[in-house]
């Protein structure tokens, strides 16, 4: 067939009579009549050629997008899980439009190509245009090229569906892992620890640790704690326990839920001056004090639930300051108005939680925490308010002894009295203050020299020109207390070894340090010479803080479960309260932080605290005496002479009858029987005496 030099090879004339027409239906019926009979004469192989140019190029060119853009595959998978990432929807609609445009010139179709090419280039970075090219040479070396691309792409997009696809499924894979991993450390270590039945519950290692702020170890001897005793003389503990220096509630109850020394957790007093923050620590303002960054050590309940410990924390000092990486999962703010009865049933709430292995239908979806942490500061805030020795501490006293007994009668309801280990303590002692026992601060040293002055009742100077002044006021202060019976003076190179107080920034360089029962003031808030004269009271009426070896700061430790299977009464040598935070961490099995303690589970005992040849727990002398504070013994010497407590009044048949119990063999008769015994027997006592205590504070 003859082809005129305009003809094309997409004219009409050009194509065969016999030709099948490619064209759509629904084109079809767009078409002129001419046109259709026009299309016969098109050949199927001018046609086939075309068409399979014109799919080389747009796929070419998606190729080419897809190599640009690696999460195209994937997002291809996602939308059509046949795998024809080629062919999606918006893909064939355009393909289908540009057969419908096929009619028209050569360099029509190019142009729009050219057109296209610019812009992809400005739609994706890198994008090359290539559809301009004119020359043959050029021509056939971008057909070869694009050719071999094409022969290539299959397999590269494949792998890098694949990659793609398959760090997704790892990356969920791993989100999934960690969730399930954090939801299930409760369970885990439950699984892996030995479990106690009370009966109709499964109880992992559980252990409740009550604080009594301020409780002082000779207040044992007053005859106002029936309870306690009697929990003492079925359990284990040392004659006392040693606080730590400065014995002050803030440092020292940070020191039992770390094993650190004050110097090391960084808690150095109830009030300090940090030089690197700039700021100052006040215990009294949550604003300041309960900030992170004042607490760098790792208290228990962060230890606890980083092995998948449930904690419960009521009240405890610092606990509220969200000391990371993990908060307790229960968490109660500090309220000093707290009734006494409110504390315990907030414990024996938590005990009566559903646990890992109890059917959780129908139930809180809550679970039983194996570390109960409560703080009671009563006993402290009377002994300041009116004095160690009032009558109103003695009230005190024995309503906090009635609160053990409840919490004791509520274990014993529920039979957990084999099952949970209890561990009653207190932080420190209190001495009674009097207004002749005071030192004017303004009179030894001239306070304009000073910058900040830390702690109570110990004063932390730290001077405005410290490299001139601490040496000359060290020497100055020296002196004065060679002639003074109220101060010591000590700088941070003659500060005593077992004080473990030197070795931290907040530590200041000079310090004023007041004798047992004594208080340094500032004239500005009393006047030593002016009260004196006029008999005025010095307030607080009982302070702590001093030398945390002196009798009046002896502090308690009592302990009894199934972690401490020693016979009842046992007595273990005195030791210091960096001990208790890994007695606390072996009661749940749990590993400890690095700290400062050494004592470990099973504790050794040294006999019973009846023994004939024990010497009895000493009352000291309030307001202290000058004598030796320490009956001659080496300060810093902690392995003294361990005494028993004294019992109630009228307990004197008590080991009479654990004799009678341990002889007639029988087996439902335990020691918590025994106690439980006691405890109804000094009930109506009790009563009688907090009867007058309070008919005498009324009348007084």
């Amino acid at each position: 067939m003859s082809r005129s030099p305009q003809d094309t090879p997409l004219t009409p004339a050009t194509y065969d009579n016999d030709a099948t027409s490619l064209t759509l239906a629904h084109d079809q019926s767009s078409d002129s009549e001419e046109e259709r009979l026009a299309e016969k004469s098109r050949t199927t192989l001018e046609l086939n050629e075309y068409d399979a140019s014109l799919l080389r190029d747009e796929d070419e060119r998606e190729t080419l997008l897809i190599e640009k853009r690696p999460l195209h595959g994937i997002k291809n998978v996602l939308k059509n899980p046949s795998g024809d990432a080629g062919l999606s929807l918006s893909s064939r609609e355009a393909k289908s439009e540009r057969r419908k445009q096929r009619r028209g010139s050569t360099t029509g179709r190019k142009g729009d190509r050219a057109e296209e090419g610019k812009l992809m280039f400005q739609m994706e970075e890198g994008f090359k245009d290539i559809s301009s090219r004119s020359s043959s040479s050029d021509s056939l070396h971008l057909d070869q090229e694009l050719r071999g691309r094409l022969k290539k792409q299959p397999g590269l997009f494949t792998w890098r569906r694949h990659l793609s696809v398959s760090l997704v499924i790892a990356t969920l894979f791993l989100v999934l892992a960690f969730g399930a991993f954090k939801a299930s450390s409760q369970f885990r270590h439950a699984q892996s620890v030995p479990k106690l039945s009370n009966g109709t519950h499964l109880f992992a290692p559980t252990t409740i640790l009550v604080s009594l702020d301020g409780f002082r170890a000779d207040f044992l001897n007053r005859g106002l704690t029936p309870a306690l005793n009697s929990f003492i003389a079925s359990g284990v503990s040392p004659r006392y326990m040693l606080p730590s220096f400065p014995s002050v509630t803030f440092p020292n109850h940070f020191t039992l839920v770390t094993g650190l020394y004050p110097e090391s957790h960084g808690v150095v007093g109830n009030s300090f001056w940090d030089p690197e923050l700039s700021e100052e620590f006040f215990y009294t303002d949550p604003l300041r004090s309960l900030q992170p960054k004042w607490w760098t050590a790792e208290p228990l309940w962060v230890t606890a639930e980083n092995q998948g410990v449930r904690t419960a924390v009521h009240m405890w000092p610092g606990s509220e300051a969200h000391i990371p990486p993990l908060e307790p999962t229960y968490l109660d703010k500090f309220n000093k108005n707290e009734a006494l009865t409110t504390k315990i049933e907030r414990i024996l709430g938590l005990l009566d939680l559903p646990g890992d292995f109890d059917n959780s239908e129908g139930v809180s979806p809550d679970r039983r925490p194996q570390l109960i942490a409560a703080y009671v500061p009563n006993v402290d805030s009377d002994g300041h308010k009116y004095g160690p020795n009032s009558t109103e501490i003695r009230v005190t006293i024995s309503d906090v002894d009635s609160m053990l007994a409840i919490l004791m009668e509520g274990l014993y309801d529920r039979n957990l009295t084999e099952i949970v280990n209890v561990v009653v303590l207190s932080d420190h002692g209190m001495a009674t203050t009097s207004n002749t026992r005071l030192v004017q601060l303004d009179d030894l040293i001239d306070l304009s020299l000073v910058d900040h002055i830390d702690g109570w009742p110990l004063r932390g100077l730290r001077l405005t020109n410290p490299s001139r002044d601490v040496p000359i006021l060290y020497e100055k202060l020296l002196k004065e207390s060679e002639s003074s019976q109220g101060f010591e003076v000590y700088t941070l190179d003659t500060m005593p070894e077992r004080y473990h107080f030197a070795n931290n920034n907040r530590i200041a360089p000079l310090w004023i340090m007041p004798k047992t029962g004594w208080a340094i003031v500032e004239r500005k808030e009393f006047d030593v010479t002016e009260a004196q004269a006029a008999g005025t009271i010095y307030h607080p009426m009982g302070i702590h803080g001093y030398d945390h070896e002196h009798p009046l700061m002896r502090a308690i430790f009592v302990a009894r479960g199934p972690a401490f299977p020693h016979a009842p009464n046992s007595r273990l040598p005195v030791f210091q309260n960096i001990e208790v935070y890994n007695i606390i961490c072996d009661s749940l099995g749990i590993k400890p932080h690095a700290n400062n303690g050494t004592l470990r589970l099973p504790l050794s005992t040294v006999g019973l605290h009846d023994d004939s040849d024990a010497p009895e727990l000493e009352t000291p002398h309030d307001p202290p005496q000058e004598a030796p504070p320490f009956n001659g013994i080496e300060p810093g010497h902690m392995e003294r002479p361990n005494q028993g407590p004294a019992l109630r009044p009228g307990a004197e048949n008590d080991t009479t009858e654990t004799n009678e119990a341990e002889e007639k063999g029988d087996a439902e008769m335990t020691w918590w029987d025994i106690m439980h015994d006691r405890i109804e027997k000094a009930k109506e006592w009790a009563k009688k005496i907090i009867e007058k205590l309070k008919g005498n504070s009324e009348d007084g």
